[in-house]
């Protein structure tokens, strides 16, 4: 989360409430729009706590500047002591139009409002490209892997997850498993190309299998597969599956905080 005001005890007061949210991993500030702006630039952010009377720009100009931009916008809510400004913002799609002074409860009511807000988009975005995801995932081919002086032929597609064992990998299939001597990064590899994605660095994923994605207000993702186990996926490996968050979420990456 980004917060945005040039009035250094309004930045403070927000930082704490913040702090004290379970679902907050990260918060930077800016005391001006420019510094807004370099750190939208080098970050991305879920939610901005955007002051309105700031200097150089204001932040319903900011808003403007970063629509121009064409990159995905985050959820804003606008802190300001000036409330003739409340028909712009809520034209500027704001989630929530917050006065100084303000209180603890109310910044926190309005972060709730950003997170299901948050939520709600990123379903949409998976559903959006669910026809490209099949499309991706309808690869029917075999793939010959070696075990123990041997060398097995494996459908994909019969592939549910792949979990590393110590030097071992488990592949487990509809039908029985496979234990190889192989490792994740050869593995993921081989099945990048069918719908695997690594959700942990022990841990592949069959995406033709995920029966539900479902949004964390921390920034996680968790998976739940045919026959009801869940997976989490980790702010950490979100980085390893930018290649196909175009497809699964319409942007080049996981919102990271």
């Amino acid at each position: 989360m980004l917060i945005v005001d040039d009035e250094p005890l309004a930045r403070n007061a927000l930082e704490k409430i913040l702090g004290d949210r379970d679902d907050v991993v990260d918060c930077d500030s800016a005391s001006d729009p420019l510094e807004a702006l370099t750190r939208l630039r080098e970050n991305s952010y879920d939610v901005l706590l955007l002051d309105i009377c700031l200097p150089e720009l204001s932040g319903i100009e900011l808003v403007d500047n970063l629509k121009r931009q064409e990159r995905p916008l985050p959820s804003i809510i606008f802190v300001t002591a000036h409330d003739e400004y409340a028909v712009a913002a809520f034209e500027k799609h704001a989630v929530d139009y917050v006065l100084k002074p303000f209180s603890e409860q109310r910044i926190n009511k309005a972060l709730d409002a950003a997170v299901r807000r948050i939520r709600g988009d990123r379903a949409a975005r998976v559903l959006d490209f669910l026809p490209q995801i099949e499309g991706l995932l309808g690869k029917r081919s075999k793939i010959a892997i070696k075990a123990k002086g041997r060398i097995l032929f494996i459908d994909p597609s019969d592939v549910i997850t792949v979990e590393a064992q110590g030097n071992y990998v488990l592949l487990q299939r509809s039908e029985g498993s496979d234990l190889l001597r192989e490792s994740m990064s050869t593995v993921a590899d081989r099945l990048g190309a069918y719908g695997f994605i690594r959700i942990h660095r022990s841990v592949l994923i069959n995406g033709s299998y995920v029966e539900e994605i479902q949004p964390l207000a921390t920034g996680e993702y968790v998976l739940r597969i045919k026959g009801g186990k869940e997976f989490t996926v980790s702010r950490t490996y979100k980085k390893n599956l930018r290649s196909i968050t175009r497809l699964w979420f319409g942007t080049d990456g996981f919102p990271a905080s």
